[in-house]
Parts: C-alpha cells; sequence; structure tokens
C-alpha cells in the first residue's frame, strides 16, 4: 500500500474506488502530475472515473494537506504526494520534468536578517531550475520548441 493511502486511511477519510484509484495513480518516489495526467492513469485503472472526480478528489487531498499543489512557470499545478517529508523541487527548463531534492542547507538560515524587514519568516520554498540529462544531449536542444 503507498504511503499516501496510508495517511489517507489514518485520518479516517472514507475510501471510495475513485479516491482510492487517484491516491494509488500519485504513489511512488518524484511523483508530480498535473489532473489530468492523474485522470489519464486513472481511467486505465477505473475506466468510469470522471475527469471532475479525479479534480474534486484531488482537491479534498491538498485541503487536507496530504498532496501538495506544485505550481512551475508557464506548466499546470502538479499534485506531489511528498506532503509530510520536508523537499525541495529540481526543474528542468525543457521538458518540465521535477525532481524531489534534499539540500543540505537550511533556507531559513541563509537569509540574512538584515533581508527579513521584520518578518518572522516560517517557511521557506526553494526551486532548483536547469536541463536535465535528456536535455542536454546533443541534437535535443535543435529539436525543442
Amino acid at each position: 500500500m503507498s504511503d499516501l493511502l496510508e495517511r489517507l486511511r489514518g485520518r479516517g477519510w472514507r475510501m471510495t474506488s475513485q479516491r482510492r484509484v487517484v491516491a494509488e495513480v500519485l504513489g511512488g518516489d518524484h511523483v508530480h502530475l498535473t489532473a489530468d495526467e492523474v485522470h489519464a492513469r486513472a481511467v486505465l485503472r477505473l475506466p468510469e472515473i470522471s475527469r471532475a472526480t479525479v479534480y474534486n478528489t484531488l482537491g479534498e487531498m491538498v485541503s487536507l494537506g496530504e498532496v501538495v499543489e506544485v505550481s512551475t512557470e508557464g506548466r499546470a499545478k502538479l499534485y506531489d504526494p511528498n506532503a509530510h517529508h520536508p523537499h525541495q523541487h529540481l526543474v528542468c527548463s525543457g521538458c518540465g520534468t521535477i525532481r524531489d531534492v534534499h539540500p543540505t542547507g537550511d533556507p531559513l538560515a541563509d537569509l540574512p536578517a538584515e533581508q527579513r524587514f521584520g518578518f518572522t519568516v516560517s517557511e521557506a520554498e526553494v526551486t532548483y531550475r536547469g536541463l536535465c540529462p535528456s536535455c542536454t544531449e546533443p541534437g535535443d536542444a535543435a529539436e525543442r520548441p
């Protein structure tokens, strides 16, 4: 059983077949899917699942704090089930691939006091950007739009 399914069951969330399938689709490491990608994969497991059900289920999971919405420039929101393990994201500027990363530094400590402007800083989001190995291979750059 996936970590997400276990967490949802532990919260007493009513587990319908549709909700179970959406949670199963989001199982695994480095999962960052759009709602449409979740729907496409869910349909393979449960053909009658509607797009609206997937969107509503994802919204409920986000509201519960069990899934995080990730926004990247110019792309649809992605859903990340790794909500309870602090991490940052490494995003490919070419194809949009996202990987979870765990830097060793503390981004809160890296912000100097004079740059806090009196804020009590409680969290930081850091996104690393670059090109993945597939997008840096010779010949690929000319083929990208």
